[in-house]
C-alpha cells in the first residue's frame, strides 16, 4: 500500500491487517515502485497523489516492466478524465474518496481472485500466446506489458477464440459484476489492448462485433 497521508496509511493498515491481508506501507512513490518491482504482493493499492511519483506514473513504470500485480487507485479526483487516465496508466481499479470501507475491501478481494489463477494450460492463438497460470503474455515472441484487467481480457477472449464475448460476459467474468454496463470502462480497457496487442505488430485480431461484444480472431489477425 502506498499513502501519503499518515493517517489515512495508519487506518487503512489496521483495516486491512484486521481483514486478515499481511500489508507492507509506503509513503512515497519511488519507495513503493522500488517495492513493488520486488514483486511478492497480491494486489497493489496506490493513492493518486503521492511525494516524488504519482500512483500512475508508478503504475506506468511497473507495466513498462511486464509486471502485471493487480492494482487499485485511491483518488479524490472525480472527473472521468482522470478515471480514463489512471486505467491507461495500469490501474485495474479506482474508487473515489471518500469511500465505503465495505466497498473497498471487496474490491480487493476481487482484484485478488483475478490474480491467483494455478494450474491453467497456456493458450495460443496465431502467434500470440496467453498463459494463465504464469499470468503473462507475448506476439511474435514479444512480452507484452499488461493490466491486470487486460490480462483477464485477452485470456478471456484467446479462450473463445473466434466466437463472439460479449460485454455482459466480460463484465461478469473480468469484473464479476462490479462496474455500470452502461459506462465506457470496457471499451477503455479494450482500447488500450488493442494498442498493445494489435497496433505495434500491425494486426487486427480483437475485433469489434457491432451490438454483440468482441471476438478474437483465432490465426491471429
Amino acid at each position: 500500500m502506498a499513502e501519503d497521508d499518515l493517517r489515512m496509511a495508519a487506518l487503512l493498515e489496521q483495516l486491512l491487517r484486521e481483514a486478515g491481508s499481511e500489508t507492507t506501507v509506503h509513503h512515497d512513490g519511488p519507495s513503493a515502485l522500488e517495492a513493488a518491482r520486488r514483486g511478492g504482493f497480491d494486489v497493489l493499492l496506490l493513492d493518486w497523489m503521492l511525494p516524488g511519483l504519482s500512483g500512475p506514473q508508478v503504475l506506468a513504470a511497473l507495466r513498462a516492466d511486464g509486471h502485471s500485480t493487480p492494482a487499485l487507485l485511491l483518488t479524490a479526483r472525480g472527473d472521468v478524465r482522470d478515471r480514463v487516465d489512471g486505467l491507461d496508466a495500469g490501474a485495474d481499479d479506482y474508487l473515489a474518496k471518500p469511500f465505503d470501507v465495505d466497498e473497498l475491501l471487496a474490491r480487493l478481494r476481487a482484484l485478488h481472485r483475478r490474480g491467483s489463477g494455478h494450474g491453467l494450460v497456456a493458450m495460443r492463438a496465431g502467434d500470440l500466446l496467453v498463459d494463465p497460470d504464469s499470468r503473462t503474455a507475448s506476439r511474435a515472441g514479444q512480452p507484452l506489458s499488461l493490466s491486470a484487467r487486460e490480462f483477464d481480457i485477452l485470456a478471456l477472449l484467446v479462450s473463445r477464440a473466434g466466437r463472439v464475448v460479449s460485454r455482459f460476459t466480460i463484465l461478469d467474468e473480468v469484473w464479476d459484476g462490479d462496474t455500470d454496463l452502461r459506462s465506457n470502462t470496457i471499451d477503455v480497457h479494450v482500447a488500450s489492448l488493442r494498442g498493445k496487442v494489435d497496433r505495434p505488430f500491425r494486426r487486427d485480431s480483437i475485433q469489434t462485433v457491432r451490438g454483440a461484444g468482441y471476438r478474437l480472431d483465432p490465426a491471429g489477425g
